[in-house]
């Protein structure tokens, strides 16, 4: 089943949508060519940062922490707009990492629901996946189960599967009717809204460009780790007023020490809280 590409814009409209579906899409947020000079810059630090694996890794979890051009897509009016819809005009970013499928690739992602993994005390969250180049179904877009976001969380496996881009190959333990699922395509520049309960998956990119995106976390600021840990979160919209979270304030400039040291010690505190 494929998604119209008639681009959802009204609050009331998405609000609607996502409370019946679990997700949005098409939402149109930056031009296409807006799109590639964002792409470019992305790609422009990969290259420069090719020779260190440590830092590239960083770049890919934490492009929003590194480059003044992520950090300002996750504070773009579209996106906060949509997001306000579902939760309110507070706003947080929990994270904002790279999902990125060289061309002709066979990386997948499994079915399976992103809060079952995070450690979040509630589930105050929606994903914006916003895309960088075209995610078309031959790229491997997202793929969603319209109304599973009405479900609690079902049992997970780990498979430790290769070709999965989950880090441990995290796979939904029960049958899903993928006959029921919508193939949520993307054009550069678009991006989809999905609630954290929604069965979700992707397949493998079977054409001759990377299919690259970025998956924003919106949260409440009333949400916290249940450990009562506090990772690095941007506030991006209205105010905070619980303290879960240690607030980081923009990029200090473009790939800067200083940044890079402060997404390795949110690294190493996410590595003891994602399940």
């Amino acid at each position: 089943m494929s998604q119209s590409q008639s681009s959802v814009t009204a609050q009331d409209e998405i609000a609607s949508t996502y409370e019946r579906n679990g997700f949005v899409v098409p939402i149109d947020v930056l031009s296409q060519s807006q799109a590639q000079r964002l792409r470019a810059d992305l790609e422009t630090a990969e290259a420069e940062l090719a020779s260190d694996s440590e830092k590239l890794a960083l770049l890919k979890a934490y492009p929003d922490r590194l480059l003044p051009s992520f950090d300002a897509l996750t504070r773009n009016e579209t996106l906060i707009a949509a997001a306000s819809a579902v939760l309110g005009p507070d706003l947080m970013v929990w994270s904002a990492g790279l999902f990125i499928k060289e061309a002709n690739s066979p990386k997948i992602v499994s079915w399976h629901q992103d809060l079952t993994y995070w450690g979040l005390d509630d589930i105050c969250e929606t994903t914006c996946w916003f895309a960088l180049s075209t995610a078309s179904e031959q790229a491997g877009c997202m793929k969603f189960v319209p109304g599973s976001h009405k479900t609690k969380i079902v049992p997970h496996v780990d498979t430790y599967a290769e070709d999965n881009l989950l880090s441990r190959g995290q796979e939904i333990a029960v049958e899903v009717d993928e006959k029921e699922a919508v193939a949520a395509a993307l054009e550069a520049g678009q991006a989809s809204m999905h609630h954290g309960l929604l069965f979700h998956s992707s397949g493998p990119n079977a054409t001759c460009d990377r299919r690259i995106g970025s998956a924003i976390r919106y949260i409440k600021p009333s949400m916290k780790q249940q450990t009562g840990d506090q990772p690095l979160v941007s506030l991006v919209s209205g105010q905070d007023h619980f303290g879960h979270f240690n607030i980081a304030g923009a990029p200090k400039g473009r790939l800067t020490e200083e940044d890079f040291e402060m997404c390795r010690q949110d690294k190493a505190l996410k590595q003891r809280l994602l399940y």
